[in-house]
Formats: structure tokens, sequence, C-alpha cells
């Protein structure tokens, strides 16, 4: 059997740059791709946590991420999310290449974010907005570290706090985003009202952030929740906001913190997607805050993977296995 390349974190590390993932995604986004019937995720209990599978496929490629979840692993300093993404020929179905899937959800997600971010402040009311003088990240983990590493590789960024509920954690995330070269330190609640755009990547299933902790101007990101009962947006902020989320589809059947605004009859306003978004179709309302809600959909992955591969295929090649 012909060997397969199994593309590891160093590789990706070493020929995808955040920037990278921004515009893969963007792209992405821009190549008349139909967010809202990507396939859907599937989830299976497990005693610890969760399976995740993520299929999907493009004209060239077809995809699949199996992922865990264990949400206890904050707890021991483990990664809460460990995968591999499996890409294949679409023509023949045959392998084309293993790629390590817990640095993939850490290099896209963000890049995501980012996407959503900088349409959301390039539709501001007042004019478009094209840096953060001030960024808010509730949340010490990997996500959050990498959220304010990829919004400062593709906006100016000024100042990062980063607000957790455990200080050792708060310390390590500053002094990794420092050692980045980003103006990081540990933040406090008055940090969010003076943040231009706040982030949260938490593991909290009820809400850490409303409406009255925010600029009525602020572009809010919120990417931490997993699941239609889990939210990390209180409902008041959710229900005043301009709201974009990655497909309408997902967000319906995902996204706690559209599902908990609208669980007592409130009337929310169908969102937008972020297709839409990209091609300037979303207008926001002056004195309204911004909200992206994000879940992951499967064909952020493949995009990031498909542009990963991409270098690949022009440099030099990683390690086969059989």
């Amino acid at each position: 059997m012909t060997g397969i390349p199994v593309v590891s974190a160093a590789d990706i590390e070493r020929v995808f740059s955040p920037a990278d993932a921004v515009e893969a995604v963007t792209a992405a986004l821009q190549s008349g791709l139909d967010v809202e019937t990507d396939h859907e995720r599937i989830f299976a209990p497990l005693a610890a946590g969760e399976f995740l599978l993520m299929p999907t496929e493009t004209p060239d490629a077809v995809g699949i991420k199996v992922a865990t979840i264990a949400p206890g692993n904050t707890r021991l300093g483990l990664p809460k999310i460990s995968a591999w993404y499996l890409i294949f020929d679409a023509a023949t179905l045959q392998p084309a290449a293993i790629v390590d899937g817990t640095r993939l959800t850490t290099l896209r997600t963000p890049a995501v974010t980012a996407v959503a971010v900088r349409g959301l402040l390039a539709a501001d009311p007042g004019g478009a907005r094209t840096e953060i003088a001030e960024l808010v990240v509730l949340g010490s983990g990997p996500q959050a570290i990498e959220h304010a590493t990829t919004l400062a590789a593709v906006l100016p960024v000024g100042r990062v706090a980063l607000i957790g509920r455990t200080p050792d954690r708060v310390a390590t995330a500053v002094a990794a985003l420092r050692e980045r070269g980003l103006d990081a330190r540990s933040g406090t609640p008055d940090d969010l009202r003076r943040a231009d755009v706040v982030v949260t990547a938490t593991s909290s299933s009820t809400p850490v952030l409303g409406l009255g902790d925010v600029r009525s101007d602020a572009v809010v990101a919120a990417i931490g929740a997993h699941g239609i009962a889990h939210r990390e947006l209180a409902a008041d902020l959710v229900r005043a906001a301009d709201v974009v989320v990655e497909a309408r589809a997902s967000a319906a059947r995902e996204s706690g913190n559209l599902a908990a605004a609208a669980s007592d009859g409130a009337e929310l306003a169908a969102p937008a997607n972020l297709v839409e978004l990209v091609r300037g179709a979303v207008v926001r309302r002056p004195g309204v805050p911004a909200v992206y809600s994000g879940v992951g959909m499967a064909w952020e992955d493949l995009a990031v993977v498909q542009g990963i591969m991409g270098v690949m295929r022009r440099g030099a090649a990683p390690e086969e296995t059989t």
C-alpha cells in the first residue's frame, strides 16, 4: 500500500500561518460555497464527553474530522478537544492525507472568528473600522491564546486583556501572548466596558457576558459554547445585537446562545450568515453591539486543510505512514 502522508502539528506550524488560515476561510466563503447545505455534525456520547464527526466535501476533496470533546480535561491541564483529520480524493474517495486535527481546530476556529470580526468592524454604521484598540478575551486556554494571536495577524491590535477564573492559567496565557509580541495583561470587568472587541472562549455552559457588560458599538464573538443547552451570552445581549452566524441551519441546530434568547417566545430577527457578511450584505444598526456566535462547521476544516495541502504539495513533503 502506498504510504499516506501524515501532517503533524509541527508541519502545520511550519507551512501555514494564522493569516493564511483566515485567507483560506475567506476564499472558501467567496467561492460560491453554500454554507447552509453543509453536512450536519454527528455527535456520539461517551462516558467522559463525546465523539464529534464532521464530514464535508468540495469539488476537489472529501474530508472528515474525528474529534473527542472532554470538558473535564480543562481541570487536568489537558486539551478539551483532540482530533485527527482525514482527507480523501473527491473522485476516487482514496485517502490523501492524515492531518493533526487538534492543531487544525486551534487554527481554523480563530480564523473563522477573525473573518467575522473583520467583517463586522468593516460594517460599522459609523464607518469602517480597521483596527482593534482594546481586545478582551474571556478564557485562558488554547483558543483564547490563538484568537488573540489570529486577530492580531490580520488587524492592528493595541492592548489585549485576558479574563479567566484561574489566575495561574491567565498568567500563563498572558506570558504566551507577550512572547508573540502582543501587549497582553490580566484583565478585569472594567476592561470589558472599554473594549472594541470581546471574544468569549470559555468552557462555561451559563452566560458570562450580558448587554450591560459591553460598549454599545462593541463587536462580540462567542465561540466557546458547544450544543443547544450551553451558552456564553445572556439573552439580552443576543436580542439587542446585530447577529451573524456561520450558517442559519447550523445555528438553529447547535447554538445555545440563540436558542436561549428565543426560549421565552421573544422575537429574534433572522441572523445573517458569513457568506452574506463577506459579500458586504450585512447592514449594522447604529447604537447596538454586533454578535458573532460560532458553533464550528465541517467546511471550515476542509478549507484550511486544502490550503495546508496545497502548500505541502509545493514544498517539503511530510512523513508517510503505511
